[in-house]
C-alpha cells in the first residue's frame, strides 16, 4: 500500500479552493458588472396547447431573469403541429395573453410556411405577430449559424 505525504494533501487542499473560488467567481453574462447582450430562440413543434403554454412560460421566465435590456433577440420558431395553438379561432386565452405579453417587449416569432401550406392554415387565420418563414427547420438552422442559444423545452 502506497502512502501520500502531507504534501499531496495541500496540493489536492489548494486545487480544491481554487476550484471553489472560480466557480463563485463566475457570474451570468447578463448582470451589470458584465453586462451581455443575449441572443435566444426557443422552438416548438408540439400542437397541445398547454405544450405551448409551457414554452411561452419558459420564455417569460428567461426574460425576467435576463431582462429585456439584456436581450439582443428572442424569437419563437414555430412549426408542424406546433402551429395549431396559434390559430386565432381555437386559441386558448392563457397562450394568446402570453404571446401578446412578449410581444410588447420584443419577441420576433416566425410560422413555417410549408406547414401553412401542408395544413392550410392562411396566415390571418393565426394570432397577430406571428408572421410566415419560409420554413421552420430552416430558421432553426440559420439561428443556430448565427450564434443564438437554442433552447427546446
Amino acid at each position: 500500500m502506497r502512502r501520500h505525504g502531507i504534501g499531496w494533501f495541500i496540493v489536492a487542499g489548494v486545487t480544491a479552493g481554487i476550484l471553489v473560488l472560480w466557480g463563485s467567481g463566475s457570474e451570468a453574462g447578463h448582470t451589470p458588472d458584465n453586462p451581455k447582450k443575449h441572443k435566444a430562440f426557443f422552438h416548438l413543434s408540439e400542437g397541445d396547447p398547454k405544450k405551448a403554454s409551457a414554452v411561452l412560460t419558459n420564455m417569460q421566465n428567461y426574460v425576467d431573469v435576463v431582462g429585456w435590456q439584456n436581450i439582443e433577440a428572442l424569437e419563437l420558431v414555430v412549426h408542424g403541429p406546433g402551429l395549431r395553438p396559434f390559430i386565432l379561432k381555437t386559441i386558448d386565452p392563457e397562450v394568446k395573453g402570453k404571446v401578446e405579453a412578449l410581444l410588447t417587449g420584443g419577441l420576433k416569432m416566425g410560422a413555417c410556411q410549408i406547414t401553412m401550406r401542408r395544413q392550410n392554415i392562411k396566415l390571418e387565420e393565426l394570432i397577430e405577430g406571428l408572421p410566415a418563414i419560409p420554413s421552420g427547420v430552416v430558421r432553426v438552422m440559420e439561428l443556430q449559424e448565427k450564434g443564438y442559444a437554442y433552447i427546446r423545452p
